[in-house]
């Protein structure tokens, strides 16, 4: 079956940098894009990043647009989330997840999440 196993993740203060690796087996990873999403406490799981299966073309929410990079590395069946000049507000559990299409497009749905890793930024 498919399986996404995150890894990162953890408390930093304000300003800080963490990355985000997910590993996905089971499935073709060089054939799908893969996409990042949080869920704050209280809140819905929103879009963060994602990423089309060449790794050229990427997306990203505004409010992590400059500050979050999104990348993979095909050979290793990894897509990564590096997080840059953190906030407060970008305090979430963090969920990677993989598409039934090549290119990402707004407003697709995952069709496989991850397990989740909590990110914590401490003001």
């Amino acid at each position: 079956q498919v399986q996404l196993v995150q890894s990162g993740g953890g408390l930093v203060q304000a300003g800080g940098s963490l990355r985000l690796s997910c590993i996905m087996s089971g499935r073709a990873f060089g054939y799908a894009a893969m996409g990042w999403y949080r869920q704050a406490p209280g809140k819905e799981r929103t879009f963060v990043a994602a990423i089309g299966r060449s790794g050229v073309v990427t997306n990203y929410a505004d409010s992590v647009r400059g500050r979050f990079t999104i990348s993979r590395d095909n050979a290793k069946s990894t897509v990564y989330l590096q997080m840059s000049s953190l906030k407060p507000e970008d305090t979430a559990v963090y969920y990677c997840a993989t598409y039934n299409r090549p290119t990402y497009v707004d407003n697709l749905q995952p069709a496989y999440w991850g397990q989740g890793t909590q990110v914590t930024v401490s003001s």
